[in-house]
C-alpha cells in the first residue's frame, strides 16, 4: 500500500512540475524562491507555446 501511495505522490509531483523545478534548482545552483519559481514557470511556458504547430 505504501508503494502505491509513494507512486501516486511522485506522479502528482511530476504533473505539477515540482520534480522538474527541483531538477532546475539542482542544475542551476539556485535556491528556492518565489522569483525563481516564476522564472522557471515562464521559461517552461515560453518553451511549450513558442513552438509552431503545423496543420
Amino acid at each position: 500500500m505504501r508503494k502505491v501511495a509513494r507512486f501516486v505522490l511522485a506522479l502528482l509531483r511530476e504533473l505539477a512540475d515540482e520534480t522538474a523545478y527541483q531538477r532546475h534548482l539542482r542544475l542551476s545552483g539556485a535556491s528556492h524562491s518565489g522569483d525563481e519559481w516564476r522564472r522557471f514557470s515562464e521559461q517552461r511556458l515560453r518553451a511549450r507555446y513558442s513552438r509552431a504547430k503545423c496543420c
